[in-house]
């Protein structure tokens, strides 16, 4: 576990957690109906709207505040279909409504990232092993160092510079992500075995510059240009956005790492266990919590991520209390802190280990308390 001082829970605490956050979930799951339903059609319904009022302004867009609204409309929708809409239906969040177009097997969202990739890298590699060392790939997406027990290497000297360029082509690094490209520097992946993958990876990206880079500058006729502009605008606050609210939930202060040893055989509770440490919360109001796709509720999401999001909220009072209960960490801040943390951290891991500090190892586990 990383240097963060958590509580150590025992075997028996370990079940006694599971079974009581098990209970949430079958609760949530039997209260699933035409509200959460209504819901995500709505979302869905707003989000198209933006999209055509942003591409329709922009086609005015040789007058400044068209465009200007044009592209805010533009960030607006591709926001909504990235974080609330494409995030939590290919989690599998609204299958039970056997809506094809909200399916997470079927869903395509406006990015360039192929959504069977999301799925496998996101879904099962970084939930079933989130925040494992060597075992979740998320962990500075092979190119940071996020955590202190990365060792340190000349490389990471450009850390801040590595996670601004990650930042704003955020779209294009998640679809590099599942090439896992350090690996093949490493010798550990042929770069032959990625060939269906880069496939993938190629069908998507051109379809995404056709589209915003090509078909509807070439609409717009002779306000091609601002089109152009307008779209590559909205994308880039798209990643922005997307970039800082899913490391803010991972990598701020106060949230825990593990080690593969730490979770060999692991039991259902110390997953959740896990899932609440390695894990941070965002506050916010009531829109932020839609753009950010309800991801303020990080903690909440990576306990039930199939779970609709609305419902994180309605639980989240529920789950600080059990965290407070067994003397748990339940990170939380508002986003201005959260970032801050963030890219504090980015900076200073950047920098080799002061002479004394840890590079690598779990002392804090061994330090931990026993909670009675």
């Amino acid at each position: 576990m990383s240097r963060t001082s958590v509580a150590r829970l025992t075997d028996e605490q370990l079940d006694a957690l599971g079974a009581e956050l098990d209970a949430i979930r079958r609760e949530l799951i039997d209260d699933l109906g035409e509200q959460d339903a209504a819901y995500i059609r709505r979302i869905v319904d707003v989000q198209r709207r933006f999209e055509v009022l942003g591409r329709a302004l922009l086609w005015a867009g040789w007058f400044p505040p068209a465009w200007l609204a044009g592209t805010a409309a533009l960030s607006i929708s591709k926001i909504l279909d990235n974080m609330e809409i494409g995030h939590n239906v290919m989690h599998g969040q609204y299958d039970w409504m056997g809506d094809p177009e909200l399916n997470s097997k079927m869903f395509e969202w406006d990015t360039a990232c192929p959504s069977e990739q999301w799925r496998r890298t996101h879904n099962y590699v970084h939930h079933t092993y989130t925040n494992i060392l060597g075992k979740d790939r998320d962990i500075g997406y092979g190119l940071l160092r996020m955590l202190d027990e990365q060792r340190w290497r000349p490389y990471y000297l450009g850390n801040p510079v590595y996670a601004f360029l990650l930042m704003v082509a955020f779209e294009w690094g998640v679809m590099l992500h599942d090439l896992e490209i350090d690996r093949i520097l490493s010798g550990r992946r042929t770069w032959s075995e990625t060939k269906g993958i880069r496939r993938q990876m190629w069908h998507k990206g051109v379809k995404q510059v056709l589209k915003d880079y090509v078909l509807f500058p070439a609409l717009s006729g002779p306000n091609a240009l601002p089109t152009l502009t307008g779209n590559a605008v909205a994308n880039l606050v798209r990643n922005v956005w997307a970039f800082s609210i899913i490391f803010c939930g991972h990598f701020p202060d106060g949230v825990a790492s593990f080690t593969e040893h730490e979770c060999e055989r692991e039991s259902r509770g110390h997953w959740y266990y896990r899932q609440m440490l390695g894990s941070a919360n965002i506050r916010g109001g009531a829109l932020f919590h839609v753009l950010s796709g309800n991801l303020g509720f990080q903690i909440e999401h990576h306990l039930f991520p199939d779970i609709p999001s609305p419902r994180y909220q309605q639980i989240a009072p529920r789950i600080r209390e059990i965290c407070d209960r067994y003397g748990l960490n339940y990170t939380t801040g508002p986003l201005s802190k959260q970032i801050g943390n963030v890219w504090k951290k980015i900076f200073r891991l950047a920098l080799p280990p002061q002479h004394g500090s840890r590079s690598r190892g779990t002392p804090a586990l061994r330090d931990a308390k026993k909670v009675a």
